[in-house]
């Protein structure tokens, strides 16, 4: 990751000590997706590389990003754990992204995109993937993320669990 301060914040990788932080911040941003303090330690003991945090210049985490290995059209249920990646995986999945307000306009969401598009490609896979949710369509497609044109009744269902507004989209890292 590259570490370029934007605005007095940064990008770091998530430790182990910084799960409470991560599980503040998620009540925080996300009060209407609560997922247990047990699937972040999952995602991250499972694929650290994918996971980071956002910290001011005392080091202070103002904002954390989740990634993992994932099924193409096949997000994990919210509050769900993986227990193990899938050998099918065929896609990064950016699970969650919580800025506070305090990060909002600081240039971090898109360092965020490369860096999930570079590690992506690093791994091998053509997509990034993400469930947009809180109205949040039109941010990520600004960057490059289209609706997943191959919905089946399953997805549709599960991204109707999250809220009207919910959208499943994936993004072509070009590989």
């Amino acid at each position: 990751m590259n570490n370029e301060v934007r605005n007095g914040v940064t990008w770091r990788a998530m430790i182990d000590n910084d799960l409470p932080t991560v599980t503040a911040i998620a009540a925080e941003v996300h009060p209407d997706y609560p997922e247990s303090p047990a699937v972040f330690a999952e995602r991250l003991r499972l694929f650290a590389q994918g996971c980071l945090i956002a910290v001011d210049v005392n080091g202070t985490a103002l904002g954390y990003a989740i990634a993992h290995p994932a099924v193409l059209g096949q997000p994990p249920a919210l509050n769900s754990l993986l227990h193990d990646l899938s050998s099918q995986a065929a896609c990064l999945y950016l699970h969650d992204v919580a800025l506070t307000a305090a990060t909002r306009q600081s240039g971090l969401g898109g360092a965020l995109v490369g860096y999930i598009r570079e590690l992506a490609g690093a791994h091998g896979f053509s997509c990034v993937a993400l469930m947009a949710v809180n109205n949040s369509a039109a941010y990520w497609q600004r960057r490059g993320f289209m609706p997943y044109a191959h919905a089946d009744a399953a997805l549709t269902q599960k991204i109707a669990s999250y809220d009207s507004d919910a959208q499943y989209l994936v993004l072509d890292t070009g590989r």
